[in-house]
Order: structure tokens, then C-alpha cells, then sequence
């Protein structure tokens, strides 16, 4: 990879880290936000918390996601599957940045 490629790849981590960064402070903030005294609402409240709190598990493993890639970034080892070692595909990577595992490795 050419460290025009890696800013590149870089610099777009970056940028969905941070996008995920404030999605899950406005996940926590909507989550704990006071709640209607009317029950009907409250009900609805309570089942709109329960779809906010799987996003926000969906979201913090996506961060963490994110936060391997640059590792491995930083490692020099982006692009190469941690399983087998072999490189995983441009058009993987393009479609996914934070793949850790080649397609073979990954199914």
C-alpha cells in the first residue's frame, strides 16, 4: 500500500470514527432523556429506548471496528487477512475498510 493510499484510507477512517462518535453521544443523550408521565407514552418511549440501545451496541462495535483498522494501519498490517495472512482484496477493502479477514476467512 503507497502512503498516498494509507493517508488516504487513513483520513476516511478517521472521518466514520468521529461520525460514529457523535451517532453514539446522541444515541446516549436520546437514551437518557426524561421520559412523559403518560403511560401510553412511556410504553412507546420504553420501545423506542430498546431499538436506541441496539443501534448504540451496533454503533460501539463499529468504533471498535474502526479502531482495529487504524491499528493495523499503524502496525502495517491493514489489507493483509489476520487469519490466513494473505491480502485481502482492494475491492473488499473499498467496500468494507474495516475488514480484518479476506473472504475466504471471513465466511
Amino acid at each position: 500500500m503507497t502512503s498516498d493510499s494509507t493517508a488516504e484510507v487513513r483520513a476516511q477512517l478517521n472521518a466514520t470514527l468521529a461520525e460514529l462518535e457523535r451517532r453514539l453521544a446522541s444515541i446516549k443523550r436520546d437514551v437518557t432523556r426524561s421520559h412523559s408521565g403518560d403511560w401510553a407514552e412511556q410504553a412507546q418511549e420504553r420501545e423506542n429506548d430498546e431499538v436506541e440501545d441496539a443501534i448504540g451496541v451496533e454503533t460501539r462495535q463499529s468504533i471498535a471496528d474502526t479502531r482495529a483498522a487504524l491499528a493495523r494501519l499503524d502496525a502495517g498490517t491493514y489489507g493483509s487477512c489476520e487469519r490466513c495472512g494473505e491480502p485481502i482484496s482492494a475491492a473488499r477493502l473499498q467496500v468494507l475498510p474495516t475488514a480484518a479477514h479476506c473472504v475466504n476467512c471471513a465466511d
